[in-house]
């Protein structure tokens, strides 16, 4: 009895320090840990577009208002594709992506210079399936604090 007390006590103990050390995706959001006071973003896109949707709008608009108030922080918008199309074409998607979230936000009174952009095209995959829903968390753009 009192070795299955000590497993359970011993798994519990490793899964809570496992789950304070990994980042955890939600809703748009990773948290850093990092002392920004703000998390990161992501903001999803549309089968081969390049256009903020609706529910993303309200992601950029919230870092915006944080990169506005405070000057001296820099994020990297690293814009991504799903697998489909050339690395050429994704690269490109990925990095119109990008400047699309940048406009958004300067637009909303972001300095550009607090701004970097890259693009992976399809190289960093956060889903690795090959289905739509796979697919639809791979068109993204990630707002990364620095």
């Amino acid at each position: 009895m009192k070795i299955k007390l000590l497993s359970v006590f011993l798994i519990a103990a490793f899964l809570g320090a496992c789950s304070s050390q990994t980042k955890q995706k939600t809703e748009g959001h990773v948290d850093t840990g990092q002392s920004t006071g703000i998390s990161n973003g992501v903001v999803y896109f549309d089968f081969d577009k390049a256009i903020v949707k609706e529910e993303g709008r309200a992601v950029v608009e919230h870092h915006a208002k944080y990169l506005t108030a405070h000057p001296e922080v820099k994020v990297r918008l690293e814009g991504h594709a799903d697998e489909r199309g050339s690395r050429e074409y994704n690269v490109g998607l990925g990095q119109r992506r990008a400047q699309a979230v940048r406009r958004m936000m300067v637009f909303l009174g972001v300095n550009d210079r607090q701004m970097e952009l890259i693009s992976y095209g399809e190289e960093k995959p956060v889903a690795l399936g090959h289905d739509e829903a796979s697919w639809a968390q791979n068109r993204r753009v990630e707002i990364n604090y620095h």
